[in-house]
């Protein structure tokens, strides 16, 4: 019996050959890809249609406003409602209130309580209500809607309300017609 058993070494002067990994396959490189595709029809849609612009074109006045803005975003503080740390309920939605009462630390401006909103915070007139990219948004339902927006200061927004089909006649509507749309389903590499 003792021959039927393998023998077992205990050498502990060289320790197991670990398997050589794997090498991953290289990435499918972009030519391959282009290969595969036909160039004709991409070239004549691009000829027919506009492109959505990325940006608003906005003054030069305006883009400064706006890049102060964002500096301005950055340095606010948050603005915590009074005893939100106190309760869930106060401090879960981040909804601010103003402090009311009497003997109020926060109202009396107390150093260690969370700053109170004033006017001093606002963002500039010019520029308030804009999304980041410098455009207005513009609530959109119908392709009517689409057609009144003016398309280098102006972007769409599709309302909640519109279902999936609706919403899709409109995205196509709107990179016809060379609209910016916010919230779209499908994304466009088109875009400049």
């Amino acid at each position: 019996m003792a021959d039927d058993e393998p023998e077992t070494t205990t050498s502990s002067a060289t320790p197991p050959a670990r398997p050589k990994p794997r090498r991953k396959a290289a990435p499918k490189t972009e030519v391959a890809v282009a290969a595969d595709e036909p160039e004709t029809p991409a070239k004549s849609e691009e000829k027919d249609e506009p492109r959505a612009p990325k940006r608003a074109t906005l003054p030069t006045d305006r883009r400064r406003l706006l890049s102060l803005r964002r500096t301005q975003d950055r340095k606010r503080p948050i603005f915590g409602r009074q005893a939100a740390n106190r309760y869930w309920r106060i401090g879960r939605d981040g909804a601010w209130r103003r402090p009311r009462g009497l003997q109020s630390k926060q109202r009396r401006h107390y150093g260690y309580r969370t700053q109170i909103v004033s006017i001093g915070y606002r963002s500039p007139a010019a520029v308030r209500g804009l999304v980041p990219s410098g455009f207005r948004p513009v609530i959109v339902h119908t392709p009517d809607d689409l057609e009144r927006i003016d398309a280098h200061t102006e972007a769409a927004v599709i309302a909640r309300t519109v279902g999936t089909r609706r919403r899709l006649t409109l995205e196509e509507t709107a990179r016809k017609l060379g609209v910016h749309v916010l919230n779209p389903i499908v994304k466009s590499e088109r875009e400049a």
